[in-house]
């Protein structure tokens, strides 16, 4: 009997069997993948029936024409692992996933493009998009559900409604689909408002709704918008995302229980979103801008979902157990357990060298007559170091950075004069320059791209000048790129004393004498920087929190010496890294319904 997919008169047919679809958020480019089967056995065990997943296009084809479906970027074998445990799974593939990611899942070389407009019927865009399509839509066929795979069901774009109003690309999209062999449903999802459903979704396809709280009342808007789509809520937010500088906020249990129960005695479809966030790992947090201020998303994706970064159950997730057992007594639910945590104690950060020290060991000169952003020069993510000779009379000077994207530091002779974001206002901060001229140095930061709205299209990194009194622009400059892929080439020395107040990497190692268990690091004495572990890129640390720790799942960590480096842009003033064996957000901030 051929397996089938069907969408009608308010039904999801599965078989020719009418189905509830309980699904939880889970993104595989989140969590190590050692622990894919760990998170997807707890979300089969917390009652649910399927799994969601967006894909990144940013972490699959990193360079243009470079396409990477290995390790952890192998979503088939992720989404097989779904299957094996009985699980359904819906597929997000993009182009766009928003999802708090860097510029929301597209890859940063589209900035560099001539003529680039992002989302529509562009056409270096729609090049670009469909060569990505081309390499992910057979595996996608092999996956659907009419293959004998798990796939039931497939997204366009994603809250498209909410940035455009081009249904010519949406058809390019389903074109694409259809003609590359996709056969179960394709759908939208956009926010419960009439016009986001009007711009976002195409008459024959499913429209679902994004929202928090109150799921009969916000399905009532789909209902009136689309009569016969089943009523389904594609992301039923159980949390809230986090960004620096604010408190953690937490959504309450008992809410999230009280919508879950909604779905489920109404028969309503549900995506929980998250069921489990994982982390943003290395540079690849996404940031939202409102009112023209910029807010950077944390390191960690633990969103307050139903489990924890580390895969601990929460409050949440047996509020969400108990009421799928009270309306399907049939599911397949079990006991989920916690993996081991351990303290490593203090790790002493005993070798040193400053950045101007390592920059010929970590990347090249490059002149150029002006500043250029990142992306002029091929790079991504991480920092970029400007670098020009003033020869001016003596004294002190305003000094004004254009378009900073997205923090610097700012060096005179080697010593940090001050320190800039792009929500200064003005972007201007005096040094000073004594007699026979200086040095000047601009370390700028890519704190991470906007992953939501218009200004997406804006969002290259770097500084476009720099100038004096507002009118003098400075020319003649080098540029050191240095997205700090490979610090294997830095040569450290002891560190003697205490450690100057410059952008600086540092080094220290401890030992495991066991199996490693999961653990979490803080860097109480750091200023702002980000931590690399046996190689691999944690994430960022900031004083301002909310984030005082980054989760290290055990599998990074090795039986015997493990390494630490840091590199802190405004000065430690504590050498060293504590290992803890719980996680540390500071105070909580309770949303509101």
């Amino acid at each position: 009997m051929a397996r089938t997919v069907e969408i009608g008169n308010r039904e999801i047919r599965v078989d020719g069997n009418p189905v509830q679809i309980l699904s939880g958020a889970m993104h595989y480019f989140r969590i190590h993948p050692d622990y894919w089967r760990d998170r997807i056995v707890k979300l089969r065990q917390c009652g649910l029936n399927t799994l969601e997943s967006y894909l990144a296009w940013n972490v699959h084809e990193p360079k243009e024409g470079e396409f990477d479906f290995s390790g952890g970027k192998d979503f088939s074998r992720y989404f097989e692992l779904a299957a094996a445990e009985g699980l359904m799974v819906i597929v997000r593939p993009g182009p766009y996933i928003c999802s708090e990611w860097d510029l929301g899942g597209l890859p940063a070389w589209l900035l560099a493009k001539p003529g680039m407009r992002l989302r529509c019927m562009n056409k270096p865009y729609l090049d670009a998009v469909e060569h990505y399509l081309d390499a992910i839509i057979p595996q996608l066929r092999r996956l659907q559900w009419t293959a004998g795979g798990p796939v039931i069901a497939i997204q366009l774009e994603n809250e498209y409604g909410a940035y455009g109003n081009d249904h010519d690309y949406l058809r390019f999209l389903q074109k694409k689909y259809r003609e590359g062999g996709i056969t179960v449903p394709l759908f939208t999802s956009d926010g419960a408002d009439d016009t986001m459903l009007r711009c976002g979704t195409l008459p024959d396809v499913p429209a679902t709704v994004n929202f928090r709280n109150h799921p009969v009342e916000n399905l009532k808007r789909l209902e009136e918008f689309r009569p016969t789509d089943p009523p389904f809520v594609m992301e039923l937010w159980d949390g809230g995302a986090h960004h620096w500088g604010n408190l953690y906020p937490e959504h309450d249990a008992e809410a999230v229980r009280q919508d879950v129960r909604e779905v489920l005695e109404h028969r309503f479809h549900m995506n929980l979103y998250m069921f489990h966030g994982g982390s943003n790992p290395g540079f690849m947090n996404g940031a939202n801008e409102w009112g023209g201020r910029y807010g950077a998303m944390l390191s960690t994706y633990d969103v307050d979902a139903a489990l924890r970064e580390e895969g601990d159950p929460t409050p949440k997730y047996f509020a969400i157990q108990e009421e799928i057992k009270r309306f399907h007594p049939e599911a397949n639910i079990g006991t989920p357990t916690s993996l081991p945590k351990r303290a490593y104690g203090e790790i002493p950060l005993t070798e040193f060298v400053a950045l101007d020290e390592a920059l010929p060991m970590l990347s090249s000169p490059v002149p150029v007559a002006a500043p250029e952003t990142m992306e002029h020069f091929g790079q991504a993510y991480g920092f970029i170091l400007y670098r020009t000779k003033v020869a001016v009379k003596p004294g002190v000077y305003p000094l004004r950075l254009d378009q900073l994207r997205d923090r610097a530091i700012v060096l005179v002779d080697g010593r940090i004069a001050g320190i800039l974001d792009r929500n200064s206002s003005p972007c201007v901060c005096q040094i000073s320059i004594p007699p026979g001229g200086a040095e000047l140095e601009i370390l700028v930061e890519n704190m991470g791209r906007i992953n939501y709205g218009s200004e997406m299209e804006h969002e290259r990194k770097g500084i476009t000048g720099a100038g004096f009194f507002a009118y003098l622009h400075l020319f003649g400059w080098e540029v050191w790129p240095l997205p700090l892929e490979d610090l294997s080439r830095v040569a450290f020395q002891p560190l003697a004393g205490t450690p100057p107040p410059v952008p600086a990497f540092y080094r220290g190692c401890f030992t495991i004498d066991e199996e490693p268990c999961d653990t979490f690091l803080a860097v109480p004495g750091g200023g702002r920087g980000c931590l690399f572990l046996n190689g691999t890129n944690l994430g960022r640390y900031w004083q301002i929190g909310p984030q005082r720790t980054l989760y290290v799942p055990a599998p990074l960590l090795r039986r015997g010496k493990n390494e630490i480096i840091l590199f802190e842009t405004q000065g430690l003033g504590e050498p060293l890294v504590r290992s803890l064996a719980r996680r540390d957000f500071g105070p909580c901030l309770k949303m509101q319904i």
